[in-house]
C-alpha cells in the first residue's frame, strides 16, 4: 500500500521552498507528527543541518516537525519506525551512493511499501524509479549501483525542459538525452515538468500540479500525458 508524492521540484519560480506542495503535504502527512528528512543529496554541498533547516522552516508552515536522518543514533531503525519520510532534492549520484554506504535502501522501500506517507523532489523522486539513469546531475561521486527503490515500473526525469524555439543553446535536450538512454535500455522515462507531480495510492499514479508530462517509449514518439489523469504505462 503506496502513499507518494513524486514531485520535479521542491521549488517554483516566486515562490517559497514548498510553498506550492503544502496544502497537498497537508493532506499527504495528516497522520504524521514528525517527518524524517533524508538530506543526503546535498544540494550545492550543503551541510546535513543546513539542509534540514530550511525544511524545518518550511513544515513549520503547516505545523509539523522535522528530524533529519543523520540526527538519529540508528537510522536504519528511523526508516523502519518513521511516521512520515521527505527525501530532498540534490545530487541523485550522492544521494544513491549514502543510502548504499548506510544500507538503507532496502528499508526504505520496505517502510513505503508499508503504507508510510513519503514525499520526494528531484532527486528523491529520481530513486524512485527502476534505476537512477535518467538523472540530469553530474557523477561526482560513484555509487555502488544504478539501480534504486522500483517503486514503479518506469524511471523519472525530474525538471524535464522543452527546447526553446529560436535558442543558439548547442548542446542536448534532455529528450535527446532520453533517446540516448533508450538505445540501451528498454525503461520508459517520464518527464516531469517543474509544479508538476505524481500522486500515488496504492499502484494508481495521478499526474497532478500546472503541466502536462512527457512519457517516452523505446522506438516510439513521446506521448503528452495531460494532468489529473491516471498514468498507465
Amino acid at each position: 500500500m503506496k502513499k507518494m508524492i513524486i514531485a520535479s521540484t521542491s521549488t517554483v519560480f516566486g515562490s517559497g521552498y514548498l510553498d506550492y506542495l503544502l496544502p497537498v503535504l497537508q493532506v499527504h502527512f495528516k497522520n504524521a507528527n514528525t517527518v524524517t528528512f533524508i538530506p543526503y543529496a546535498m544540494p550545492g554541498g550543503l551541510s546535513y543541518d543546513a539542509y534540514t533547516a530550511i525544511v524545518v522552516q518550511a513544515f513549520s508552515k503547516i505545523n509539523m516537525d522535522v528530524k533529519g536522518i543523520h540526527e538519529y543514533e540508528n537510522p536504519k531503525a528511523a526508516i523502519l519506525n518513521a511516521e512520515a519520510i521527505f527525501t530532498g532534492g540534490g545530487n541523485t549520484f550522492e544521494l544513491v551512493n549514502q543510502l548504499y554506504k548506510l544500507d538503507l535502501l532496502n528499508n526504505l522501500k520496505l517502510t513505503i511499501e508499508r503504507g508510510i506517507p513519503y514525499l520526494g523532489t528531484s532527486a528523491g523522486s529520481n530513486i524512485c524509479g527502476l534505476d537512477m539513469k535518467n538523472t540530469n546531475d553530474m557523477p561526482i561521486v560513484y555509487p555502488p549501483s544504478f539501480k534504486t527503490l522500483g517503486c514503479f515500473s518506469f524511471n523519472i526525469n525530474a525538471h524535464y525542459l522543452d527546447p526553446k524555439k529560436g535558442s543558439t543553446h548547442m548542446g542536448e535536450t534532455r529528450e535527446t538525452r532520453i533517446k540516448e538512454f533508450h538505445v540501451f535500455n528498454e525503461t520508459a522515462v517520464l518527464g516531469l515538468r517543474e509544479g508538476s507531480w505524481l500522486s500515488i495510492e496504492n499502484n494508481k499514479i495521478i499526474l497532478q500540479g500546472e503541466h502536462t508530462a512527457r512519457l517516452f517509449l523505446k522506438n516510439q514518439d513521446p506521448i503528452e500525458l495531460q494532468t489529473g489523469i491516471e498514468v498507465i504505462i
